[in-house]
């Protein structure tokens, strides 16, 4: 089990926004057509969510031209590009399916009072730096915040002689 986890940990986005049920959201997903790529925009409001870890997916539901559309994203999924929170939904439930049966405004969720819309990201897996034991167990004093050393810059010498040039030349003539 320790494999399996390791490799789920590896597919978890780094970031992620806090989603919540009722919320409007804007979901940008790359869409690949032929031989480009392109982010197409998906508008709605969160229905439901489900499911934990790289399966956890959230559906989307909007009105488009009178239809109902709803979409099921992978959180985690490579295709979904970012999620921005348009509108805080006030929500009393886990699931949102009785609004599939309305039309219009009925289909909206009421704005929280007073919600301010948050950008606020949970930070699922952070990058670990390693560091050797040799530089652990020094002191801060001895080593500067801030190095000063110039980078090494290598010139590449051509040491190649005219005279092998010049040899080369007369053996492809012959």
């Amino acid at each position: 089990m320790d494999i399996i986890k390791s490799i789920e940990h590896e597919q978890l986005k780094s970031k992620v926004p806090i989603l919540k049920i009722g919320d409007t959201v804007k979901v940008h997903v790359r869409v690949k057509e032929g031989n480009r790529e392109r982010i197409q925009v998906f508008e709605g409001i969160i229905i439901k969510k489900q499911g934990g870890g790289v399966n956890e997916t959230f559906t989307v539901r909007r009105i488009s031209y009178g239809v109902g559309v709803e979409k099921t994203f992978l959180l985690h999924s490579p295709t979904v590009e970012k999620i921005e929170i348009i509108r805080v939904g006030k929500a009393r439930r886990a699931k949102l399916y009785y609004l599939r049966d309305r039309i219009g405004k009925a289909a909206k969720t009421k704005e929280k009072v007073g919600a301010r819309i948050k950008t606020d990201m949970i930070t699922l897996k952070e990058d670990i730096i390693e560091v050797p034991e040799a530089q652990a167990e020094e002191s801060p004093e001895e080593n500067p915040a801030i190095e000063t050393e110039k980078p090494v810059v290598e010139e590449v010498v051509d040491t190649v002689s005219e005279e092998k040039i010049e040899e080369a030349i007369d053996n492809k003539e012959e």
